[in-house]
């Protein structure tokens, strides 16, 4: 609560704190929306709770996401944990429309047959939910040629039984904020590598992979794509540059390759990391690449850390001494608050006022920033430790709804 003291000096810039004109509101499951942005501030999940935030900036949403904390197998009695999934879609929203209804229903059919969470399970899962739109991408192709150059990054992170599982296909990112005792600060340790071209890893693992194909990696108005094309190197979908057979007509001429290829130019297998999870190990922070374009893994993790959760707290904006407003903000929104940063350095980055750039609508809004999907992450040890499966059940996808006219 704001004190009586405070509100008297800042009551001539005072006024109650609103959503905004296109709000909605709902409990866990639904968000709330606020024209091109939609989040869910804060809910529990088995080893703590969570934050979700997404903004829109594409004409079509491409970002997708989602968090399930629960049974991760059709059993009861079987395997409890929390499952984050982000997914960012390119040159179209279906193929992270896709995965967001279908790859948990993989992992908890995987799970349910090894009878536990494995890094085979998640593999399995992945390329199961591959093999499923590319199917689909048979039955359309003839009349809707352009899903075969659809495609998304996945990146998906479980905790099960006291371990951190993460798989990534693509270029988004988590890092974990990891509180380093003996300094008496929280540290950025990022958990995933991106599959992107522009690293040097990449293109000799791009290279190594089609020894044959001098062509395989290409700069291009220095920027280095894969058949100089794309940039990331692993995707679900594209399936243009996975099987042979769409790299013809009726699919448009600048997404076919001039020669046939047998093996795929892009891999769906994702990289996957297991860890135990410590008592020092505060915070993940799952993102769209959209966000790491403008936030550092360090100045995410300060922001999430510097903010403490169930406080709010009143900014009073200043002009020249002068007070010309207020922002009030609920710090268990951290997810917002990491998607403000990165919209405020997108503007600092474009030489023009944050404020400005609140009014672009979808579409235009490409030309500043990309989609940005944040999932907040808290971890309490007393929780994980124990295998708590008495919380509540959650299954929320992210996005929902987002329209146009936000404040964001």
């Amino acid at each position: 609560m704001v004190s009586t003291t405070l509100r008297r000096i800042v009551s001539p810039c005072w006024k109650p704190s609103v959503e905004g004109e296109n709000s909605s509101r709902g409990g866990v499951g639904n968000g709330r929306v606020d024209g091109l942005l939609w989040y869910e501030d804060s809910g529990e999940h088995i080893a703590g709770e969570f934050s979700m935030a997404v903004i829109q900036a594409n004409n079509l949403l491409e970002d997708h996401s989602q968090l399930e904390s629960g049974p991760i197998s059709s059993f009861k009695l079987g395997p409890h944990g929390t499952f984050v999934g982000i997914y960012d879609g390119h040159g179209g929203p279906e193929t992270a429309r896709f995965i967001n209804k279908h790859l948990f229903s993989h992992i908890k059919k995987f799970t349910t047959e090894n009878h536990g969470m494995s890094a085979d399970v998640i593999n399995k899962a992945f390329l199961a939910t591959e093999e499923d739109f590319l199917n689909l991408v048979r039955e359309q192709f003839e009349t809707k040629p352009q899903i075969a150059s659809v495609g998304s990054c996945c990146l998906v992170g479980i905790i099960c039984s006291g371990l951190l599982y993460i798989a990534n296909a693509g270029d988004s990112r988590v890092v974990l904020g990891r509180l380093e005792k003996a300094f008496k600060e929280v540290k950025a340790v990022q958990l995933s590598s991106e599959h992107n071209a522009s690293f040097e890893s990449v293109r000799e693992e791009l290279r190594s992979f089609h020894p044959d194909d001098p062509q395989i990696v290409v700069l291009r108005h220095n920027v280095w794509r894969v058949k100089g094309i794309i940039q990331i190197s692993r995707s679900i979908g594209d399936a243009y540059l996975k099987k042979p057979e769409f790299n013809r007509e009726p699919l448009l001429p600048k997404f076919r390759v001039p020669n046939s290829f047998e093996k795929p130019i892009l891999q769906a297998e994702p990289a996957i990391s297991v860890q135990k999870l410590r008592p020092e190990d505060q915070f993940l922070i799952f993102a769209s690449d959209g966000l790491w374009e403008h936030l550092s893994n360090q100045e995410a993790v300060n922001i999430v850390n510097t903010c403490p959760r169930n406080v709010s707290s009143l900014f009073v904006i200043f002009f020249s001494g002068v007070c010309v407003g207020y922002e009030y903000v609920s710090c268990t929104g951290i997810a917002r608050r990491l998607i403000k940063a990165a919209l405020r350095e997108a503007a600092k980055k474009r030489e023009m006022r944050y404020s400005d750039l609140k009014k672009i609508d979808r579409g235009v809004r490409r030309h500043f920033h990309d989609d940005i999907t944040v999932i907040v992450l808290f971890l309490d040890f007393h929780l994980i430790s124990n295998g708590s499966s008495c919380r509540p059940l959650v299954s929320i996808r992210g996005g929902a709804g987002v329209s146009g006219n936000s404040k964001y």
